[in-house]
């Protein structure tokens, strides 16, 4: 019977196949269709601990819900498929969408956020009918805001001429609304302004950027609540990390915003998640036969997360120093890293699917131990200041600039296996990747030739994420020749050299993900509680034992501890001699 089902599913046609997919898809939108039209598969209502309000809980007024019985909806420019993602397509010709940055004024939405808007608007990937407004406590008028951003905006994609052709008309869709954080007269005169070009179309969508401080966030999300949801279309959240600083502020946190908002529509961004190489790590696992049945133990001798900047907090300190590199990169962005790569596979490419299977990833790590934890901090080194050279990092501060973590996954797959989770400052590279070492070949028929030494002749797989993006194996090859030698040599992927084309930013991907309402690649709250949950209590061990990191010259290879961390489970450091800026 199963055989039989298969055999007609496949000899319906593609486009036959997609109907389906999406008549079904629609009838249970239909069936459960949120208050506010927020497109999202449900969540659990309890998440991680803390209540999550359902679709027709606490939350944003609810709006009217278009008539879609008119015609098929359609999804924003860049959504060919939507059917895959089990996504709902807005209907772009009748719908208008605004963008509200709040804490427009601050560097965050000059040098990333507008000139990723920019970027979607030159490359089509913005509806027909939007407005940006940016919202802030500075006094300006939309001709000093719109000189102010245009500051940033630069033609980074191919076609420059197009690029340039669209600058002005970019900048006349961008408004500036000066008011308060915590008043909701403020956000009701934006919300009147917003309404103005909104109402000349039957829906209107509303997207609010929250690039402020997460002390703030409540207050924002209480007056957009009360004062700016969209009448008419839904209304979406974008939150900015921290999320928290342990588990006991995060839990706050969510509970202070489910005041407000519903967990549909919160889209809690982390950056990383956006870049192209994390976007394709499914697709490399999943799409490929040859990496699927090698992604366990039996194969898998260490698996390695790394984030390096050669460069230190240069002026930043005071901000830096209220978080350390635990909580601002490896809480966060190598954690969420990690569950992608070691997730079994999800039932579908739905976004709830993918991250069910990542929170079974985080439940299943063990409780970190302070001896798999090396913290360090840099000192200066010739013309370079240390970390407490900083004017504004407080005096004597035991703040780590660097972090290595030893995390095992407590699951059949990846039972035994460790992996090393490394970040810093100050480093001799800059640098993120991923680095698979796989196990000996058993009874090495070339171990005369190849040595004694696992760490030049296990293959590796290298998945590098910033610069030069590229995907490498390394094998080992016999050098032409009469003689028999044997060297490693790379199977490689660049993207510079493969793709002719302009990467997009991580921002911009995320922040079109946002307005089709594809959460995949967004963290819920229950990922989040169960990755403080693994960190919190190392976090708060080190607070209270006062614990000194290991100092490290400026611009060189880390702490020694963590060479030796590394080696406990039998592990090199597989960036030790890779140079990043290599076009591989």
């Amino acid at each position: 019977m199963q055989a039989s089902s298969r055999t007609c599913w496949a000899s319906v046609g593609v486009n036959a196949r997609h109907a389906i997919a999406r008549q079904r898809f629609q009838h249970r939108a239909q069936i459960n269709r949120p208050t506010l039209r927020v497109v999202a598969a449900s969540v659990p209502t309890k998440q991680g601990g803390v209540e999550a309000p359902t679709q027709n809980g606490a939350g944003l007024k609810a709006g009217k819900s278009p008539d879609t019985a008119g015609g098929q909806l359609t999804p924003s420019p860049n959504m060919q498929n939507p059917d895959v993602y089990n996504i709902e397509g807005e209907d772009w010709h009748k719908a208008a969408l605004s963008m509200v940055v709040v804490g427009a004024s601050g560097d965050l939405a000059k040098k990333k956020i507008y000139p990723a808007l920019f970027a979607l608007y030159v490359e089509g990937h913005l509806p027909e009918y939007f407005t940006i407004w940016g919202f802030a406590r500075s006094k300006m008028s939309n001709e000093e805001f719109r000189e102010y951003i245009g500051q940033s905006l630069s033609c980074r994609l191919t076609d420059k001429g197009s690029c340039e052709g669209k600058f002005e008309s970019f900048l006349e869709r961008c408004y500036y609304h000066p008011g308060q954080y915590n008043n909701r007269d403020d956000f009701a005169a934006l919300s009147e302004a917003m309404t103005e070009p909104e109402k000349k179309r039957k829906t209107a969508d509303r997207v609010f950027y929250l690039s402020i401080p997460p002390s703030i966030f409540t207050q924002v999300a209480a007056c957009a609540s009360d004062a700016a949801s969209s009448p008419t279309g839904y209304t979406r959240v974008i939150v900015e990390k921290p999320f928290g600083k342990d588990s006991e502020s995060f839990r706050q946190l969510s509970t202070d915003l489910y005041q407000h908002l519903t967990e549909d529509q919160m889209f809690r961004i982390d950056h990383y998640l956006g870049k192209e190489l994390i976007e394709n790590l499914t697709v490399l696992r999943f799409a490929n036969l040859i990496f699927e049945p090698l992604w366990n133990r039996s194969f898998i001798r260490n698996v390695q997360v790394i984030f390096s900047e050669d460069f230190g907090t240069e002026g930043r300190g005071g901000y830096f120093d209220q978080y350390g590199i635990i909580r601002d990169v490896i809480q966060n962005h190598l954690l969420q890293i990690l569950s992608l790569f070691a997730m079994e596979p999800p039932v579908s490419l739905d976004a709830e699917d993918i991250r069910n299977e990542k929170v079974k990833v985080l439940r299943n790590m063990s409780p970190i131990s302070m001896e798999d934890v090396v913290i360090g901090q840099y000192r200066g080194r010739g013309n370079k200041q240390g970390y407490l050279d900083d004017s504004t990092v407080p005096e004597g501060s035991l703040c780590p600039t660097f972090a290595a973590v030893a995390c095992f996954i407590d699951n059949p797959r990846w039972d035994g296996v460790p992996f090393l989770l490394k970040a810093g400052k100050a480093l001799h590279t800059k640098r993120a990747e991923i680095r698979v070492q796989f196990r000996h070949v058993p009874g090495n028929l070339y171990k005369n030739r190849m040595g004694l030494n696992l760490d030049q002749t296990t293959n590796e797989l290298v998945i590098r994420i910033q610069p030069n993006e590229s995907i490498y194996l390394k094998i080992n090859n016999k050098v032409p020749g009469l003689g028999l030698n044997l060297d490693v040599q790379k199977l490689d992927l660049s993207y510079k050299t493969r793709y002719n084309k302009h990467l997009p930013d991580a921002y911009e991907r995320l922040i079109l993900d946002v307005i089709n309402g594809d959460k995949r690649l967004f963290i819920r709250n229950d990922e989040l509680e169960a990755a403080w949950d693994l960190f919190t209590p190392i976090l708060k061990e080190m607070e209270q034992k006062q614990m000194a990191p290991e100092l490290y010259p400026y611009n060189s290879r880390g702490p020694v501890g963590s060479h030796y961390l590394a080696a406990k489970y039998g592990v090199r450091w597989g960036d030790m001699t890779d140079n990043p800026e290599e076009v591989i």
